[in-house]
């Protein structure tokens, strides 16, 4: 397994929409285990492939909590078959967006279907937490960022803030 660069924002290459997985091969399933191990050194609980320059329609999450078995979820083409009406709000964070959060509104429960580590086709239903980094890294794989759901003022703030971080770390 390897660490993966994670790409931060502001670039363009996280706007990019994914493409679908073919089929779940060796090289996905290497790609998916690079990719949790990035994401637990982060660290984080969720990580799409788009995050580290895999245009591919993947993620992977653990919510669990510390001192808890770790639970990773392999998560390969999930569509979405059920979103809740209700909303709830949770203040989010981005390992593309590295200490910037906001309070974002998504719906309190979904449903999806997708294909696992083996490339079995499975269904989940999840609320809380789960439910939120869920759409979260969904969204990553459309292009859509967080701060997307944001007003421009909030999004603008956020996102020059990281420009400049990045200016100063290229400039030190």
């Amino acid at each position: 397994m390897a660490l993966l660069p994670i790409i931060t924002a502001p670039d363009p290459r996280l706007e990019a929409v994914s493409t679908p997985v073919e089929a779940v091969t060796d090289e996905v399933r290497q790609q998916l285990d690079d990719m949790l191990e990035t994401m637990y050194a982060a660290p984080g609980i969720g990580l799409a492939a788009i995050q580290v320059g895999i245009q591919k329609r993947m993620l992977v999450i653990d919510v669990s909590r510390e001192g808890e078995d770790k639970q990773p979820l392999y998560i390969i083409n999930p569509e979405f078959t059920w979103l809740s009406d209700d909303d709830k709000v949770y203040e989010e964070g981005c390992l593309s967006l590295p200490e910037q959060y906001a309070e974002v509104a998504r719906p309190a429960e979904v449903k999806i279907e997708y294909l696992d580590y083996h490339g079995e086709k499975k269904e989940m239903q999840a609320d809380g937490l789960l439910a939120v980094c869920l759409q979260h890294e969904m969204d990553h794989l459309d292009g859509i960022l967080f701060v997307d759901h944001l007003s421009a003022l909030k999004r603008n703030m956020i996102l020059r803030k990281l420009l400049k971080q990045k200016r100063l770390a290229e400039a030190g």
